[in-house]
């Protein structure tokens, strides 16, 4: 997907505008704690509970080595920093950067609407057809999230206060509704291209919707939850026919073509597919 990307001093390179081949997927992880960059303007929006998405995450790499920023068409703002980065250093470098970081996020806006990153009251499970109602319970002294599933209904008991606390447990439980739901499509998919596989993994990848190691483990991206039907089951094809060409040959697109007639469209549809994935899961 698009973003903008910028790196520090260090690095004098104007940003461009890049697309990745595969789409770039995964919450952000080990956000550290924020730090109220624009206290000024209305870049980051107030936070408040149940939890409103910052304007901004900080997140620490190990393969930094260098900090930068990245803005995505929604708006979203992460700054990549390597480990052991002061908080001062990182409030120094975003400030030196509140210029571009507006220019960025206007010239998203043009033709992306924006993004209502509030945590949800309903998700809705497009790939399998169900909207699920989401309840917080904040408890005193808890130090994390739960949750419970029943009847359509997700309960999230604890320390509801904290966004990323309930992310985590959301994320949770779509990684194993996802599970639940995706294993007895891969294996009905599996019988009908006859390419089996060793076992299923189910992820938050960030930059793939899903993939088929040399061993037989095949990976799906959770979010796939969100996506329309023919999209996972096109996307489950795909990955299974990797089984027998570990590549994107002649010969593999056309194994894709005899279960999928229409794998051309739905593969460009496919690349699109994040416009689907709700904002409030911090992944754009």
């Amino acid at each position: 997907m698009p973003c903008a990307s910028r790196e520090n001093a260090r690095s004098q390179r104007e940003p461009s505008l890049y697309r990745q081949s595969d789409v770039v997927l995964g919450a952000v992880q080990n956000t550290a704690q924020q730090i109220p960059l624009f206290p000024d303007d209305d870049i980051v929006p107030e936070q408040t509970e149940p939890g409103r998405m910052p304007g901004f995450s900080v997140r620490e790499s190990g393969r930094a080595r260098r900090l930068s920023i990245k803005v995505y068409p929604r708006g979203r703002v992460e700054v990549v920093v390597p480990k052991r980065t002061r908080a001062a250093e990182v409030a120094s470098f975003v400030a030196e950067n509140k210029d571009w970081i507006r220019r960025a996020r206007e010239s998203f806006a043009t033709h992306t609407p924006p993004a209502d990153y509030s945590l949800p009251q309903i998700i809705h499970l497009v790939a399998v057809g169900r909207p699920v109602r989401v309840c917080y319970a904040r408890k005193s002294g808890a130090s994390s999230v739960r949750y419970r599933y029943a009847n359509g209904q997700l309960n999230l008991s604890g320390r509801t206060e904290d966004r990323k606390s309930c992310i985590d447990a959301i994320r949770r439980w779509l990684a194993k509704t996802a599970r639940e739901e995706f294993a007895p499509q891969l294996r009905s998919l599996s019988r009908l291209t006859g390419t089996p596989y060793g076992k299923l993994q189910i992820r938050a990848q960030r930059s793939c919707w899903g993939s088929r190691s040399a061993s037989g483990t095949l990976s799906l991206n959770l979010c796939l939850l969100f996506l329309d039907p023919p999209l996972v089951r096109y996307l489950m094809i795909h990955e299974l026919c990797h089984g027998r060409h570990m590549n994107h040959s002649l010969r593999f697109w056309k194994m894709v073509a005899r279960f999928e007639p229409g794998y051309r469209r739905l593969d460009r549809a496919l690349g699109e597919g994040w416009r689907q994935v709700p904002a409030w899961f911090g992944i754009y």
